[in-house]
């Protein structure tokens, strides 16, 4: 049975500021109300004409390490923590206002961007949020990295992550699993911090990207451990990493209604599995009432 509720916005704006970690550069990122139906959409106010850019799946475009938006000539980049903050307290319609197309990296979890929208308070809107409900398993990847959705009998979106390292036995096997709506996302997912291996750091760091970023601002793991730094999670790694998957299969659109499974997935195949639903299952199958 599907759990039907309610769209939601913020009752108020509120506003974060930080700088990004690939461009270094500061950015602020206000949030404010939008009505029913408008969605989560961002607006370059730094840019002539004030472009938007829709948090659809049809707008994102390939690109490493993070998720990237791009509508006409304008993007917004590393919105997935920013998109999963909002996924997971059921924020359904906001406009995200920005003057920069780098988001905040912070301490590279979602944590400031809910925080803010606690701040702001959740608005109940006259208007009943729009589900897909899966009725058979898609799967995307190969037997190295996959991430699949299958019908469920809860009525929500559980997800499970499968994490493994075999050869940085700092990181290792991880698991981790949530459902959203009903478990506690703002502190058992939200708080999950990006990572990245000491390797991957200093070759990033040799291409010219990085150079703001400290070990306080990420997890950075060498062979003993995270750097200068303390896990908030004995896995918090895979938490991350169900994070990613949030805000990445947000760009559905509306509430998934499934199981999804993800073992070793990225960005690049959590977007592909929403852009294969969006295939299977179009507009007309997926259901919205009025209040």
């Amino acid at each position: 049975m599907v759990v039907e509720r309610q769209q939601n916005t913020i009752a108020r704006p509120a506003k974060v500021s930080g700088f990004g970690y690939w461009s270094g550069l500061d950015v602020s990122v206000e949030f404010r109300p939008a009505p029913a139906g408008h969605g989560i959409v961002f607006v370059r106010r730094d840019l002539p004409g004030m472009p938007t850019i829709p948090a659809k799946i049809e707008y994102r475009v390939d690109g490493p390490r993070r998720t990237t938006l791009t509508c006409r000539s304008a993007s917004v980049e590393m919105v997935e923590h920013l998109l999963a903050a909002l996924a997971g307290m059921q924020i359904d319609n906001c406009q995200v206002w920005v003057d920069r197309a780098e988001m905040p990296g912070f301490d590279g979890s979602a944590r400031p961007f809910v925080d803010a929208l606690n701040t702001a308070g959740v608005q109940t809107l006259p208007a009943r949020r729009q589900s897909l409900v899966v009725s058979g398993t898609v799967k995307v990847g190969d037997e190295n990295s996959w991430i699949s959705i299958s019908p469920t009998t809860r009525g929500k979106c559980e997800i499970h992550y499968e994490l493994d390292y075999p050869n940085d036995p700092a990181i290792g096997h991880q698991t981790h699993s949530t459902v959203l709506g009903e478990h506690d996302f703002a502190n058992g997912v939200a708080p999950a911090r990006t990572f990245i291996t000491q390797q991957e750091a200093e070759a990033l760091r040799q291409q010219g990207l990085g150079r703001r970023v400290s070990y306080s601002d990420l997890l950075v793991f060498d062979q003993q451990g995270a750097i200068q730094n303390k896990l908030h999670f004995e896995n918090e790694c895979a938490r991350h990493k169900l994070l990613d998957v949030i805000g990445d299969v947000s760009l559905v659109g509306c509430d998934l209604v499934g199981r999804i499974e993800a073992y070793r997935s990225g960005h690049r195949l959590n977007a592909e599995l929403v852009r294969q639903l969006l295939n299977l299952y179009p507009q007309s199958v997926r259901t919205s009432k009025a209040a």
